[in-house]
């Protein structure tokens, strides 16, 4: 069985993103991109299809630093899964496929069937839907060191479930990015006095 990390960017208020800053907010350390290019990049990538289309239109034009040509070609060229009822076949990204269907009833079979580990780019209700159903194994977050509270878009945790984070990993990068790596446990509600 394949484990699925759900991996995250985020300023520190939450946003996924946020209107007119750049990319990783400018904050796109060295040490950062060069922990990146070291990850292994044998995973499939599962995605909604709003991240699809931004992805696909980055890869389709390939520009930018050569650090990022290069990880928009390595994910190219990896597996990828696109679950969206709005995306019509053929995809024109290489190496997609199209799930229609429910998300939550298609994942487990991903993770028996698939021969290596699943994980997710942006795609914020997709990710929300899997950590709800109990099928996310880990959960990375990469907190920038920026507030965007007046420009924020995409607040990833409005209508999560209550869920306990046990720490596994933790790291800081130049600049002041803090890598943190989660098991999550999704709770029932908020726990009892003295436990999580």
């Amino acid at each position: 069985m394949q484990e699925l990390m759900v991996d995250f960017i985020i300023s520190l208020d939450g946003y996924a993103s946020a209107d007119g800053w750049p990319g990783w907010w400018g904050l796109e350390s060295p040490e950062y991109l060069a922990w990146l290019e070291d990850q292994p990049d044998t995973f499939t990538t599962l995605m909604g299809a709003t991240t699809y289309r931004l992805m696909s239109g980055f890869a389709a034009g390939a520009a930018g630093t050569e650090q990022e040509a290069d990880a928009m070609s390595s994910l190219t060229a990896s597996p990828k899964v696109v679950f969206s009822s709005t995306l019509d076949e053929p995809l024109d990204w290489a190496n997609t496929r199209l799930v229609t269907g429910d998300a939550v009833e298609e994942v487990p079979r991903l993770k028996a069937e698939c021969g290596q580990p699943l994980h997710t780019l942006g795609s914020v209700r997709l990710c929300r839907s899997l950590l709800t159903a109990g099928l996310v194994d880990r959960f990375r977050l990469v907190v920038f060191p920026v507030i965007t509270g007046a420009t924020g878009s995409e607040r990833i945790f409005d209508n999560y479930p209550d869920v306990a984070l046990d720490l596994v990993e933790s790291r800081t990068f130049e600049g002041g990015l803090q890598l943190l790596d989660y098991v999550p446990r999704v709770l029932d509600g908020p726990p009892e006095s003295g436990t999580a």
